[in-house]
């Protein structure tokens, strides 16, 4: 003789007295089936089960009023401490729910059809629950990273670092080791900074992204081979210089000049590179035909005249210094050079010398500083290091008392 069906309400009044059996037999079997929920500390290990029980018992909320759809994400996973969320992940938080459904079918099979297709149809709610949840810790978590690395940013370019901003970087997850550079260009109408994070990692580097405004800067640093990478691809090719990546980022930027600022040692320097380049950035209209990139030492004499400070002490200490030290023969020959036109004939007969040894001279001043008098855009730099350098030697003079 056929058993009669349980009525809507007698198989909510049977589910309410299993439910305790359900939740003891969905721990044993997930310690049973799933390593890592045996390898769990004991809080952690209680706080899955308390998500377990959840899920029965919200089951059964729902079968009885499948209208409560949209709170099975707060009834379950309420129920989990936050930590809880960034210790299991997705395809863990899946096998949870399948051993769990898979429980619940073994014991139910005998309920019914109706019962059977509305656990089914928990089963899908609660699956697309569990990843809203995920994508919404997902994004939180993009969102603060994305306030943190604002904030690394602000800080390398202003200068004011704290204790608290080497944990800062570790938390963004920097890569980056040994020397920095600091490029500067204008913000892109669309700019995707995850497309910019893979162009620097396939280019063994790694940025710091900051947007102010109209005003893209990327801190960049070198980083070691990706852990997918080829051996033998590993250490085959000379790393590319600061200039070389910067080209290569080139396209991410939107229109107008892109300055990259000097090398600097490490991440704790790098507000020196960045005041370089913010420097350069402001002026760089200011040179018709300026390359993109473009360094921002090739902009020495448009930011010494701005009034830049790092660039007038740039100019004396790396031009003008070296070259008092080391010969005031070479000195005065770049002076004479300079104001005559870059003519040698000129240079060589107010010297009273061969215009072979002018050139055997103005190669010597290269040697020494590494810029070039005899092309147009050095020799501006190289007279703007005269100017400035002369100016601090008069500055430095001994003032004599009045007798």
């Amino acid at each position: 003789m056929a058993t009669k069906p349980r009525t809507k309400a007698e198989t909510l009044a049977w589910l309410r007295t299993i439910a305790g059996e359900l939740s003891t037999q969905t721990l044993k079997r997930l310690e049973d089936t799933l390593p890592w929920y045996g390898d769990m500390p004991p809080s952690r290990r209680s706080a899955v089960g308390l998500v377990a029980q959840a899920g029965i018992s919200s089951f059964i909320a729902w079968f009885e009023d499948p209208r409560s759809t949209p709170w099975i994400a707060a009834d379950v996973f309420g129920a989990a401490p936050r930590e809880l969320l960034r210790s299991v992940s997705l395809q863990q938080t899946l096998q949870l729910i399948r051993v769990t459904v898979e429980v619940v079918e073994d014991r139910v099979k005998d309920g019914g059809e109706p019962l059977r297709e509305a656990i089914l149809l928990y089963s899908r709610e609660i699956a697309f629950a569990a990843a809203d949840v995920y994508a919404r810790a997902a994004e939180a978590r993009g969102l603060w990273d994305a306030r943190l690395e604002a904030l690394v940013v602000d800080s390398i370019l202003s200068g004011e670092y704290d204790d608290e901003l080497p944990s800062r970087i570790a938390a963004l997850g920097w890569h980056g080791h040994g020397e920095v550079a600091v490029l500067v260009g204008t913000t892109p109408k669309q700019l995707d900074v995850d497309h910019v994070r893979r162009a620097a990692r396939h280019m063994h580097a790694d940025v710091l992204i900051g947007v102010q405004g109209n005003r893209l800067v990327l801190v960049i640093g070198r980083s070691d081979p990706l852990g997918g990478e080829p051996e033998e691809t590993i250490g085959t090719s000379p790393a590319l210089t600061f200039m070389e990546i910067a080209s290569q980022l080139e396209p991410h930027f939107g229109p107008g000049h892109l300055v990259l600022g000097h090398e600097v040692p490490n991440l704790v320097d790098a507000s020196k590179s960045a005041k370089a380049a913010l420097a350069g950035f402001a002026v760089a209209r200011s040179w018709r035909h300026a390359p993109r990139p473009v360094h921002a030492d090739d902009l020495l004499p448009e930011r010494a005249l701005a009034g830049d400070p790092l660039a007038r002490a740039t100019l004396v200490h790396r031009i003008y210094r070296p070259l008092q030290a080391h010969s005031t023969e070479l000195l005065t020959t770049l002076w004479s050079y300079l104001d005559n036109g870059r003519s040698l004939e000129a240079t060589a007969r107010e010297l009273f010398v061969h215009p072979n040894t002018v050139r055997y001279r103005l190669k010597r001043v290269s040697d020494v500083i590494g810029w070039d008098a005899t092309g147009a855009r050095e020799a501006l730099i190289l007279q703007a290091a005269l100017i400035i350098g002369s100016m601090s030697d008069h500055e430095h003079q001994p003032r004599r008392r009045p007798g």
